[in-house]
């Protein structure tokens, strides 16, 4: 698996950005080609600074991931995402390796 992830910085106005999000980014997002999981989160630090909001793409593979970010769909998705009064926004890529335990 390979998986996007977006880190949000804490936005200007929380409750309009939970709505926007909801209501309009992640419809978006959801048509992304090769989108296998979808997950969002309010991370709680554990002693450190934590951002306001994570949200992960995940993917099959490399090329399902950049096939996605090269699509129009990604491009209306990014333009959306521009929208957002968010102090700050960071975005990784990588594979993911599971490990049982």
């Amino acid at each position: 698996m390979h998986r996007i992830t977006i880190q949000y910085g804490t936005p200007a106005d929380p409750e309009a950005f939970e709505q926007h999000y909801t209501d309009v980014h992640v419809p978006l997002a959801a048509t992304l080609p090769g989108l296998r999981r979808f997950t969002r989160s309010h991370p709680r630090a554990l002693g450190g600074g934590a951002p306001y909001f994570v949200a992960e793409l995940w993917f099959d593979d490399a090329d399902s991931m950049k096939a996605a970010m090269k699509s129009p769909e990604m491009a209306e998705t990014a333009a959306d995402a521009q929208t957002f009064d968010v102090a700050s926004m960071t975005m990784f890529t990588g594979e993911v390796t599971e490990t049982d335990v």
